[in-house]
């Protein structure tokens, strides 16, 4: 695509925002909603636009080359994921569910469930590609000096055997070739001999006419041809409906497609060109316009402040003060006011300064009479507080939409677009390079904030020699106000001293290189392997909607659950902005049976964002930094190197040991609830600006003490089973990976229907086991068939349906289940009263009929 397309695209995304924007901010105050339906169709929509509004403007500014429009396109794009984010947190509060569905409200905008993907930005990791490298050639370092790849090697390398054993080995292997030679020596004879006594027993064929001859030959030929152009027809039609899979050789990237990539990637390399140029500016005119307009506008300004120095002086009759740099220095003297007006207000705020104090002493002088009837008072405040919203509880009933956090960032956004970009001719701009005109404006602003700072001392210790000069008994009160300053300076430092302490570092000897290093060496910090999130195969489900109308809770699609670890955990990591405004989540738990991907969406979450891996699992902590004080030097140290290198996930695999309600004696001497006390003190120092997550799986979460587990892992992502739709894409997906030809003797949907029960591990595993590398090479003369994979599954357990069951009455307990449970029963309570009020009130109609009845006779 040019830069044409990337451009129109962006003005379509604006055009789609500006809408968004008006409904979101209606001229009138809406009321409140009751219909809890009603409010979550309007989230969903609003979500849905959202989203598709995020994944035009992340492609443009993965495309777009003008670096000041990147800057304007990112802007935006980072509260539009906050907002999106926002709405989902609103989602779950709503429905006391992670998971929604979205079916009814596709439809209405006419999207498909493709659109319904969370796309990730490519910038987390593109512009942080330097820094990821050498992070890599740091732990390659660090794992080659500690021994792992020799290790490694080691386990590779062919084991060494004595003089005899090779022989014995060679003497077989020599047998064994001499065997096949022999064998194909024999069977050339045989046919040999076979096709002589063919020759001989054949008796002379009668010679036929010619024209019977070449009949014979067409019927046999044009069967045949005809054959073959109707299972050629048949396999066209069965892959158009989508019923058979197309061959291998139609999924290779045509042409254009290779073209296109091409393409995106001299693009993104124009990218870096325009942006070295473009920070090479930033500093060239910035240095320019500092010599140039630099002395004319502190001359200008110095003029400006004496000429409303002279008019104070004949209106009022004195000097004004000069305000001070916390009120905005000269900034409040051009804020096209009077001299009149700044000198008021400068005096007014002098008067409530004396007021406060005033008031504060006679608040400390008053005692403990005071306290009580203030006592007294708030309790009669909070009485009638609580009266008003008894009288006015049926206006004040209902949902409204909650103020916004990145709402302002979007609107600032849209509008700046409008004001700079929207009018502005850039046909002339073919290589889209940076605007010096712009960055003139930026670079004056910014260096006339500079003089003015310089001015504003010069400026203010002038007017304090015209003050002297003029009246000195005024100089004197000044300094006596200065001493005053002093006193309350010293206030000041007292009252800091009752802040609370900052925790002590017990690493402050030690540089981060040599934490880092024994972390690794320690195997704490681990490299994650390259996982996408869109590797996590799974389909969308189409019967959310329709199950929870009929009041049937539906298990989760992995669909869903990719979204929700997009998110959740890829989209706060990724970017800074996000995260800090964004509802705060530090832990997440993925729980599920085995085999269902917990630990491949940890590592898809780190390649995602570009975040360190730390591994704190049980089994990883037994045996090292034995004792307390110990462990907590390694939380510490591993907390530490994960807010400094952050992103930054801490994996704790098996979460439920840590919280076990009971030690088995097996496990005992792994002591498995060492971190239960320690994780919930160090979670507590996770601020809004760390970008570290914890992240735990589980399969067996029922066993651990639920309240302190729930009170750790807030976040819970119930992971189940694939469903049909979901097996069916997992087996083609994995089959042509694996290199298998999709034949239509392989009947995919037989074996998603089988494989009812079995996980993608499951799966998985059975595809490797039947597709050898000598099972490939004959796939041309037998293809493979379905029941290949039947004996490698009916070696594996699969995930029945009472461990299902446990799986949902566990989560049915889990906080976010409980209130679930709750809404739906006041659901039903409400609906059963409201039956009842109708058939009251019919009863009551009747009893009127019937009196009217009696009168009328």
């Amino acid at each position: 695509m040019s830069h044409s397309s990337y451009t129109r695209m962006w003005v379509q995304a604006h055009g789609a925002l500006e809408d968004l924007l008006v409904d979101e901010h209606p001229p009138t105050a809406p009321r409140p909603l009751k219909d809890r339906l009603q409010v979550f169709q309007g989230l969903a929509t609003f979500y849905l636009k959202y989203l598709q509004i995020f994944r035009s403007l992340e492609a443009v500014y993965d495309q777009i080359v003008h670096p000041q429009k990147r800057r304007m396109v990112r802007h935006v794009l980072d509260g539009v994921m906050g907002r999106i984010l926002e709405l989902k947190n609103e989602m779950v509060e709503l429905e006391f569910s992670e998971f929604h569905y979205f079916d009814d409200v596709l439809q209405d905008l006419k999207l498909t469930p493709e659109d319904l993907e969370v796309p990730i930005p490519q910038y987390f990791v593109r512009e942080r590609m330097r820094v990821l490298r050498d992070r890599e050639k740091m732990l390659a370092h660090v794992m080659a000096k500690g021994g792992h790849i020799e290790q490694v090697e080691q386990e590779v390398s062919v084991q060494t055997m004595c003089l005899e054993e090779a022989v014995r080995v060679l003497q077989v292997c020599e047998r064994a070739r001499q065997g096949r030679l022999r064998h194909r020596f024999m069977m050339e004879i045989r046919q040999a001999e076979e096709e002589g006594s063919q020759a001989k027993s054949q008796t002379p064929i009668s010679t036929l006419d010619p024209d019977q001859a070449a009949t014979r030959i067409q019927k046999v030929w044009r069967g045949y041809s005809q054959r073959k152009r109707t299972r050629r027809e048949r396999l066209e039609e069965m892959v158009f409906l989508g019923m058979v899979p197309p061959e291998q050789q139609q999924q290779r990237p045509s042409v254009a497609q290779l073209k296109a990539q091409q393409v995106e990637t001299t693009r993104r390399l124009v990218q870096e060109e325009n942006e070295a140029e473009y920070q090479r500016a930033l500093v060239s005119i910035k240095e320019s316009v500092r010599a140039v307009d630099g002395p004319d506008l502190r001359e200008t300004l110095q003029e400006q402040i004496r000429q409303w120095f002279i008019e104070c002086r004949d209106a009022t009759g004195k000097f004004p003060d000069f305000p001070n740099a916390e009120d905005g220095g000269s900034t409040a003297i051009f804020a096209q006011k009077t001299p009149d007006q700044v000198a008021a207000e400068l005096a007014a705020k002098e008067e409530e300064k004396e007021k406060k104090r005033k008031d504060n002493i006679n608040k400390d002088k008053k005692g403990g009479k005071d306290r009580k009837d203030q006592k007294k008072d708030k309790k009669g405040k909070s009485k009638q507080k609580k009266g008003g919203r008894e009288d006015g509880e049926e206006e004040e009933k209902g949902w409204k939409m909650p103020p916004s956090n990145f709402l302002p960032t979007v609107v600032e956004g849209n509008k700046m677009y409008k004001d700079v970009w929207q009018g502005r001719d850039e046909t002339q701009n073919f290589l889209q390079r940076f605007d010096a005109q712009l960055v003139r404006e930026e670079k004056r602003l910014e260096v006339e904030e500079e003089v003015r700072v310089q001015v504003d001392e010069l400026m203010r210790q002038e007017v304090k020699n015209l003050k002297l000069a003029v009246d000195r008994e005024k100089g004197k009160k000044q300094k006596k106000g200065k001493k005053g300053g002093k006193k309350k300076n010293k206030k000041g430092k007292k009252g800091s001293k009752k802040k609370k302490k900052k925790e002590k570092d017990l690493t402050a000897d030690r540089t981060l290189e040599s934490l880092y290093e024994e972390l690794v060496l320690e195997g704490f910090l681990i490299r994650p392997l390259n996982i996408k999130l869109s590797e996590y195969i799974g389909e969308f489900s189409f019967l959310g909607t329709t199950l929870r109308q009929a009041d049937i809770e539906p298990m989760p699609s992995l669909s869903d659950v990719r979204q929700l670890i997009a998110l959740y955990g890829i989209l706060p990591l990724g970017s800074q902005s996000v995260h800090q405004k964004a509802p705060l989540m530090k832990t997440l738990l993925l729980a599920g049976p085995g085999g269902v991907g917990k630990r491949m969406l940890v590592h898809a979450l780190c390649t995602e964002t570009g975040a360190n891996l730390f591994n704190l699992s049980p089994r990883n902590l037994s045996g090292k930094y034995p004792g307390k004080s110990c462990l907590q030097y390694l939380l510490h140290m591993v907390f530490k190197v994960a807010r400094q290198l952050q992103p930054s996930v801490i994996w704790i695999g098996d979460a439920e040991k840590t919280f076990y309600k009971k030690v088995p004696k097996l496990e005992k001497e792994m002591e498995p609830k060492r971190l239960k006390k320690d994780l919930v003190k160090v979670l507590k120092s996770v601020k809004p600006e760390d970008r570290v997550l914890v992240v735990g799986t589980s399969r067996r979460p029922f066993d651990a003490d639920l309240k302190p587990f729930c009170k750790v892992y807030r976040k819970i992502i119930l992971i189940p089973r694939p469903d049909y739709a979901s097996r069916l894409v997992l087996w083609r997906e994995l089959l042509c990976g694996g290199g298998a030809r999709l034949t239509p003797s392989l009947d995919l949907s037989s074996l998603a229907k089988v494989t009812d029960g079995y996980t993608q591990g499951h799966i998985l595993q059975a595809v490797r086991q039947v597709l050898t590398p000598r099972r490939l090479a004959q796939q041309t003369t037998r293809p493979l068939t379905a029941e290949e994979f039947i004996p490698p599954l009916a070696r594996q357990d699969p995930v029945y349906k009472e461990e299902e069951e446990a799986f949902k009455m566990w989560y049915g307990k889990t906080p976010l289940g409980k209130k679930r449970a709750r809404a739906a029963k006041a659901i039903e309570e409400e609906g059963e009263s409201g039956k009842d009020k109708d058939k009251r009130g019919s009863g009551k109609k009747t009893g009127k009929e019937e009196k009217n009845k009696k009168k009328n006779k």
